[in-house]
């Protein structure tokens, strides 16, 4: 199983997309400074996470999202709080 999941910055209230098998040790990751794009950002909060059975399926969402705002704006109103 995929993730694609959404994280959001407690220092600057953003969001970040990304994608990964073990969605527990990649948000771990982020919160340890690891991933050169949140290191800035930390602390991460995890919002919440679609599943996909194949990677490619997985990294073609993370596409859509990273490229199309209007799909963005719908996958944060979907986990954000209001």
């Amino acid at each position: 199983m995929f993730f694609v999941y959404l994280l959001r910055s407690g220092k600057d209230a953003r969001y970040y997309v990304g994608q990964t098998e073990d969605i527990r040790r990649r948000v771990a990751q982020h919160n340890a400074g690891q991933v050169q794009a949140t290191r800035a950002r930390r602390p991460l909060m995890l919002l919440g996470y679609e599943e996909y059975p194949t990677r490619d399926q997985a990294r073609y969402r993370e596409y859509q999202l990273k490229h199309h705002s209007d799909k963005k704006r719908a996958f944060i109103a979907k986990f954000a709080p209001p």
